[in-house]
């Protein structure tokens, strides 16, 4: 497990690595609490802390740089969670050393049809707060046919989170592997979210609504084939640009903070970080495949470009060198 205290010397990786300046004062004082505690285990438990999770609770943010990270958490992605949870400390100190104020809400997605906690939610938190907070989180593994509840999280996005200080479009990442229902039954909504509705939630109209305010992107395990079912049910939600098919599903986290670090003009230190923890070609793996979206919009980049680029799909300004 990756601790909260910022010693990378046991890292297995060949390059060292330090973090910097910038987030230490909160990151000391995540490894002050840590230590305290004790070291980290995985509890077993039969089910989420209800009083934490509630979907039907409202939640805001001050913090210009929060991200919402999502997981469906039912049949074999049940262990995705926890392997979030074991690299949580690695997340958090990485992320918050670019921009301090980082804060982030996690999400469990289940199937409401069949699931007993098809919706699981955090509030916005940073440090070692989110160790207590993803812990209350309950991968229950069932989920029924095939399509699972995403759009009931969508419509959760739209409703239930606030970002007073909103400036730029944060970071919502959604690992997954399944199709979703196009429908939301308002029956759903009044049951797990408190919401009384008149008629039901078109998903892909949700979706759509969330991709206004966040920066979404879906983060695929390495199952099925591309341009299925699932790729296309996405595609149609969030645009197919903003797929992101992984090779290693062990390196989900490394996805999404290469993702965060290239947006946010810090993708040569995320390269070095992970030259600490991984062989140089897991590093240029991992690195080609997010070198080849825009992290704003997804659009591709060709190849050859350098230095500062300006992505002529969006707009955005990279830095490339």
């Amino acid at each position: 497990m990756y601790s909260w205290d910022g010693d990378t010397s046991s890292w297995y990786g060949t390059a060292d690595y330090s973090y910097g300046t910038r987030g230490a004062t909160k990151r000391k004082a995540a490894a002050d609490r840590a230590k305290a505690l004790g070291p980290r285990t995985y509890e077993k438990r039969a089910g989420p802390n209800q009083k934490i999770i509630d979907p039907k609770t409202h939640i805001t943010t001050e913090s210009t740089n929060p991200m919402v990270i999502a997981i469906d958490v039912t049949g074999s992605m049940a262990s995705w969670p926890f392997e979030i949870f074991d690299r949580l400390p690695l997340l958090y100190n990485t992320l918050s050393q670019y921009r301090e104020d980082v804060e982030i809400s996690f999400a469990a997605i289940g199937d409401a049809a069949v699931d007993r906690w098809p919706m699981q939610v955090t509030t916005f938190a940073s440090g070692f707060d989110l160790e207590q907070l993803l812990g209350s989180l309950y991968g229950e593994g069932a989920g029924g046919d095939a399509a699972e509840s995403y759009g009931l999280f969508a419509h959760w996005v739209n409703t239930h989170v606030q970002i007073p200080q909103l400036q730029e479009n944060p970071f919502l990442i959604v690992f997954g592997d399944a199709p979703m229902h196009p429908t939301v039954p308002s029956s759903q909504i009044a049951h797990y979210l408190g919401d009384k509705l008149a008629r039901d939630i078109d998903t892909y109209k949700a979706w759509k609504q969330v991709g206004k305010t966040w920066n979404t992107w879906f983060l695929r395990r390495p199952t099925g084939k591309p341009g299925d079912i699932v790729d296309n049910q996405w595609g149609k939600a969030i645009g197919e640009q903003k797929i992101f098919h992984i090779d290693d599903e062990q390196r989900a986290v490394d996805y999404a903070m290469g993702l965060v670090a290239r947006a946010w003009g810090h993708f040569d230190n995320f390269q070095d970080n992970m030259r600490a923890r991984q062989s140089e070609e897991k590093v240029q793996s991992v690195s080609q495949l997010i070198e080849m979206k825009c992290p704003r919009c997804g659009g591709p980049i060709p190849v050859d470009a350098a230095g500062m680029f300006s992505c002529k799909y969006c707009g955005a300004t990279l830095n490339l060198s």
